[in-house]
């Protein structure tokens, strides 16, 4: 029963920790050197995170600097920022590159918000898996008879409780993102 009990909660701090770094992947109009964490540029034949290759960093709230380690790398990673769904148009001075965030629009804002909401409910949904998984694992252990009815229901109240928890902090954690994205 423990060791479901730690698999639960293991588990949907993964969902958490992936729904976080969804999160941080939706441009918000805010710099931020996480919009560049997916980004790929193609490093001698071998697709390279732009933060392996580049200093990346944010001077201002608008502004994100790429400073290539090797000067002859500026030109492949100014392609991968224009052929990524980034929509951002890189500005390059032969040194580094520099990436200005427009402020959205108000139709953009909204659309960003449905599609954080929808990233949450794939979360909330994510955590009820892992509640539904161990509630059966549960039942299981109850039926050959490795636990007593109340054991188990302790077991099932400890789940619910568990899940309760996670999917307030999903909550929470849109309703910050949501904040900011309209905050702009």
């Amino acid at each position: 029963m423990q060791d479901v009990l730690k698999d639960v909660d293991a588990r949907m701090n993964a969902a958490l920790d992936a729904l976080s770094r969804e999160f941080a992947s939706v441009r918000t109009g805010r710099a931020s050197t996480a919009l560049l964490d997916t980004l790929r540029v193609d490093y001698y034949g071998t697709p390279t995170p732009v933060a392996q290759m580049a200093s990346v960093s944010t001077p201002d709230a608008r502004t994100v600097v790429i400073q290539p380690w090797e000067a002859g790398q500026i030109g492949a990673i100014e392609k991968a920022i224009q052929k990524s769904d980034l929509g951002l148009t890189p500005v390059n001075d032969g040194k580094l590159i520099r990436l200005t965030m427009p402020t959205p629009t108000e139709e953009r804002r909204k659309q960003l918000v449905k599609t954080v909401a929808k990233m949450a409910e794939d979360a909330r949904v994510a955590v009820r898996n892992v509640r539904r998984e161990a509630n059966d694992k549960l039942k299981a252990a109850a039926k050959k008879q490795k636990a007593s009815e109340d054991e188990e229901r302790r077991a099932h109240d400890q789940v619910q409780k568990t899940t309760d928890r996670f999917v307030a902090k999903v909550d929470e954690l849109l309703k910050k993102k949501e904040q900011e994205i309209l905050s702009f």
